[in-house]
C-alpha cells in the first residue's frame, strides 16, 4: 500500500504572513487524490498560485501551455513516473528552466540518486512536515528568480552591445547596414519557416555577419560584394572580413557560436568540425549572403533563388525550398526637407550632411537614431549645418507580405 504523505498545519502567525514568493506558481504532481488535495491547500494558505494533476501527461500538456515557476513531483505514479515527467520537462528548452522538487515515499539512495539524474534539484522523502516543504520552495523559487534576473541582466547588456555593433555599422557605411537588413531577413524566414532552435543566435548572426567589412573602404565593399570586377588585392581584402568579425565578438559573452557561423559563413562544409547549430547559421549566412549579392547586382530575388537551385556547389536544399514564398522587404518612403529640431529614430538621410565646413556629419543612407540626432544637433551649435535636412520617412513592407507601389519611389 502507498504511503501518505504527512503533514503538520503551520501556526497561525504563518498562515497570516505574507510570504515574499506569494504570487509564485506551483504545479503538484501526485496520483493520490488526498496528497493533492492536502497539499494545494497548505500551499494557498501560504499565497501561492496552486496547480494538481494525477498523471504526468496531464502535468506536461499544462506546463506546454502555461509554464509554471516550480514543480513539485511524485515518483510512482501511472502511465509515466515522475523520473519520465521530469527528463521530458528538461528535454523542452522552453521548461528546462523550472525547478523539480520530488516528493516520494522511495528513500534508498539510488533513488534518490536517479531522481537528481533525471533533473530534479531537490528531494523530500514522505512522510514529511509542511514546513519542510516549504522551506525548500521558497529556497529554490529565489534561486530561480536570481538566475533569472542575471540572464536578464546578461541579455540587455548583450541587447545593448549588439545595438551597439549596429549603429557602428550604420555610422561607417549605410550601404553595408542596407545589406546587412537584406541578409537578417532571408535568415529570419528560414528559420521561421524550419522551426529551428536558436533563433535569437541565427539573428544576431545575420545582423552582424558583414560587420568585419567596416575595415574596408565603401567602394572596395561595393565591388567585392556586387563582384563588379575587384583587384585580387580588394578580393583577398574582402575575403577576410568573416574572420575579422569572429575575433572581435569572440570576446563578448554567450557569442561564442554567433562569432563561429559568421566565421565559416563562407564555407560552411569546411573543416575544422563545428557543432550542428553552428553548422545551421553557416550555411544559412551563406545562403542569405549569395542571395542578397546577386540581387544586389539587379537580379531579382525569384531569378537570384532558381540560380542557386541549380547551382553545382550545392546548398541546403531544405532551406532553399523554405523561401519558396518569400520575397524581399520593400519600402515605401515620402521625400521631405525636415528642420533638425523634427527629426525622428527611423528617418533615413536623403543626403550628405555636412557642416558649413563640409565636414562629413553623417553619410546618405543613415537609418537615423536618437543618438545620431543629437549629433546633428550638437554639431548644429558648434559647427553649423544647414537648418533643414532631407530625409526619407520610410514604411517597409515586410518580407513575403504583398507589396504595394511607392508612393514617391521605392527603395530597393
Amino acid at each position: 500500500m502507498r504511503s501518505l504523505i504527512y503533514l503538520r498545519e503551520p501556526g497561525h502567525e504563518e498562515e497570516t504572513a505574507v510570504n515574499q514568493e506569494a504570487q509564485a506558481s506551483i504545479m503538484v504532481v501526485d496520483d493520490q487524490p488526498a496528497n493533492l488535495k492536502l497539499m494545494e491547500c497548505m500551499l494557498k494558505k501560504q499565497g501561492y498560485g496552486v496547480r494538481s494533476f494525477p498523471r504526468g501527461r496531464m502535468a506536461l500538456a499544462a506546463a506546454g501551455q502555461q509554464a509554471p515557476d516550480l514543480i513539485l513531483l511524485d515518483i510512482n505514479m501511472p502511465e509515466m513516473n515522475g523520473y519520465e515527467v521530469c527528463q521530458r520537462l528538461k528535454s523542452d528548452p522552453r521548461l528546462a528552466g523550472i525547478p523539480v522538487i520530488f516528493l516520494s515515499a522511495l528513500d534508498a539512495a539510488e533513488d534518490k540518486v536517479k531522481a537528481f539524474h533525471s533533473g530534479g534539484v531537490d528531494y523530500v522523502s514522505k512522510p514529511f512536515q509542511f514546513e519542510e516543504v516549504q522551506a525548500r520552495v521558497e529556497t529554490h523559487l529565489k534561486l530561480r528568480r536570481a538566475q533569472q534576473a542575471e540572464h536578464d541582466l546578461l541579455e540587455k547588456t548583450l541587447n545593448g552591445v549588439v545595438s551597439g555593433l549596429c549603429e557602428l555599422i550604420q555610422i561607417t557605411s549605410p550601404v553595408l547596414a542596407k545589406r546587412s537588413r537584406a541578409i537578417r531577413d532571408i535568415v529570419l524566414w528560414v528559420n521561421r519557416e524550419m522551426g529551428l532552435d536558436n533563433s535569437w543566435q541565427y539573428e544576431v548572426a545575420a545582423t552582424l555577419c558583414l560587420v568585419g567589412c567596416i575595415t574596408l573602404p565603401d567602394d572596395v565593399f561595393e565591388r567585392c560584394y556586387a563582384r563588379e570586377n575587384p583587384s585580387s588585392d580588394e578580393e583577398q581584402m574582402f575575403r577576410g572580413h568573416p574572420e575579422t568579425a569572429a575575433r572581435q565578438l569572440l570576446n563578448i559573452p554567450r557569442l561564442e557560436a554567433v562569432a563561429e557561423m559568421i566565421r565559416h559563413q563562407q564555407a560552411p562544409e569546411g573543416n575544422p568540425p563545428v557543432s550542428e547549430p553552428v553548422r545551421a547559421g553557416a550555411r544559412m549566412l551563406h545562403l542569405a549572403l549569395e542571395l542578397d549579392r546577386r540581387v544586389s547586382r539587379g537580379a531579382s530575388f525569384r531569378s537570384a533563388l532558381g540560380h542557386l537551385k541549380m547551382s553545382p556547389t550545392g546548398f541546403d536544399r531544405r532551406m532553399l525550398d523554405a523561401l519558396a514564398n518569400y520575397s524581399p522587404a520593400s519600402t515605401e518612403f515620402e521625400l521631405r526637407l525636415v528642420p533638425i529640431r523634427e527629426l525622428r529614430a527611423g528617418m533615413v538621410l536623403e543626403k550628405d550632411v555636412l557642416s558649413n565646413g563640409n565636414l562629413l556629419i553623417l553619410k546618405e543612407g543613415t537609418v537615423l537614431t536618437e543618438t545620431w540626432i543629437e549629433r546633428l544637433g550638437n554639431f548644429a551649435k558648434v559647427r553649423g549645418v544647414a537648418a533643414v535636412v532631407h530625409v526619407r520617412i520610410t514604411s517597409r513592407t515586410g518580407p513575403g507580405r504583398r507589396q504595394g507601389p511607392g508612393k514617391q519611389g521605392e527603395a530597393q
